[in-house]
């Protein structure tokens, strides 16, 4: 997959977990409802069959009752080191009614035995990557991230 597009947006960060946490935070469902979204925010109803053309769902749940359901195909599962998902497809390459982004989850090791977490949102056109910025991708992904590691060194 090409990272280099106009339609990026990177989160970087040094999470101070190791690698084999984070990996599991954002693997099982159980840890993953406990640090996705920023709180008020938050995820339920999370299903993963985790493997390539494997689907993923959860409700989003807002303060005032929102509730929206998300989901998408992954499209690379490297155990420890990368997950790529879609919203494009809804199962097993069946094309969803409106692709959004392409997650890419990128981690490894720091010398401290922390981890380097890289977090892209790849958009399908310029109109969807300054929507997402707009509606706080960097605060969003960010306090996310924040909540990630916390949970993460708690394991």
């Amino acid at each position: 997959m090409n990272m280099n597009t106009d339609h990026s947006l990177t989160l970087t960060r040094v999470l101070k977990a190791p690698r084999a946490h984070i990996w599991r935070c954002w693997t099982e469902p159980d840890l993953l409802v406990q640090w996705f979204c920023p709180k008020p925010w938050f995820v339920s109803d999370v299903q993963m069959e985790l493997r390539v053309g494997g689907t993923q769902t959860m409700f989003m749940n807002g303060p005032a009752g929102e509730r929206m359901p998300t989901g998408g195909v992954y499209l690379q599962v490297t155990p420890g080191e990368r997950l790529i998902f879609t919203d494009a497809f809804v199962k097993a390459w069946e094309p969803s009614a409106r692709p959004y982004m392409v997650g890419d989850i990128a981690l490894s090791d720091t010398p401290e035995g922390h981890t380097h977490y890289v977090a892209r949102a790849l958009h399908w056109n310029a109109e969807d990557k300054a929507s997402h910025e707009a509606r706080g991708f960097h605060q969003g992904w960010g306090v996310a991230a924040d909540q990630l590691e916390a949970l993460a060194q708690s394991l």
